[in-house]
């Protein structure tokens, strides 16, 4: 086997890898696939049908009426009655047990939801895979990290319609394909010092989800270098669910060509 051979196997094992980790995120017992339902709260304290309690939005956060017999668990303390949750901060979650199932208290695009999340819900106990195209070297590209001096707030719509969000940007991505450069604006990782893509292609809404895909890029390294694996291009929960509220790309995050690469349209959404 040559170098160039060795090199092709360890990198298709690692893409591997980064696509079952992909879809174990979503399959979990309370990932994405086991919410059943997204609740828009108010001030009128209302029951749901998937959670214990009466729910509403207050001046001092979230707050949840538990009628005699009704229990929560919030961080391992049994909860009766009245319990506030307190003011959450924007894209912020905590979690309360009921029995099998964790009901996810938010704050999203200043709103303050509820996503109960049933392990047992048919989306996530169906669920087999996601598919995708196969592991790629020429799309991994080398780009250019080209950050901003300071900052920059950016406003992206939301797969929920009327909602959105506002990331602060610290910079773009440029990368170069078949002698054309391309920027995206990027956003901050969940890993100090990486970052975050949203784009869009040409692929958009015929063989990958249409509304979004990210990318997750590593930290540049000292002279700006990156590393943009488009392989690893994944969907977000919008992409299997109505039940999201996730951010779409911002306009110039739109490429004009084909990324025939990463995952496709789930199965669930093919129909």
């Amino acid at each position: 086997m040559t170098v160039q051979e060795i090199d092709r196997v360890e990198f298709v094992q690692q893409w591997e890898e980064w696509y079952r980790e992909h879809d174990r995120q979503f399959a979990a017992p309370h990932g994405f696939l086991a919410v059943t339902s997204l609740r828009w709260l108010d001030a009128e304290p209302t029951r749901f049908e998937d959670a214990p309690g009466a729910w509403s939005s207050t001046a001092e956060g979230v707050v949840v009426e538990l009628d005699e017999g009704e229990e929560l668990t919030v961080d391992g303390v049994a909860v009766h009655g009245r319990h506030s949750f307190g003011v959450l901060g924007e894209r912020v979650s905590v979690h309360a047990g009921s029995g099998a199932a964790v009901i996810e208290v938010a704050k999203r695009g200043g709103h303050d939801i509820l996503r109960p999340r049933h392990p047992d819900n048919p989306l996530r106990t169906g669920f087999t895979s996601t598919p995708s195209y196969q592991p790629d070297p020429r799309w991994v590209r080398t780009g250019r990290y080209l950050p901003y001096p300071e900052p920059r707030p950016v406003t992206v719509g939301a797969a929920v319609e009327g909602l959105q969000h506002v990331y602060d940007s610290p910079g773009q991505v440029e990368f170069e394909l078949d002698g054309a450069v391309h920027r995206l604006t990027a956003f901050n990782g969940r890993e100090p010092g990486s970052l975050q893509l949203l784009f869009t292609d040409a692929t958009s809404g015929v063989t990958t989800y249409a509304a979004n895909r990210t990318i997750a890029v590593p930290a540049p390294d000292e002279q700006g270098a990156v590393v943009i694996d488009f392989n690893r291009a994944g969907n977000l929960p919008c992409a299997y669910t109505d039940l999201a509220t996730c951010p779409l790309p911002p306009a110039e995050n739109r490429l004009p060509f084909a990324v025939e690469a990463g995952v496709k349209i789930p199965t669930e959404r093919q129909h």
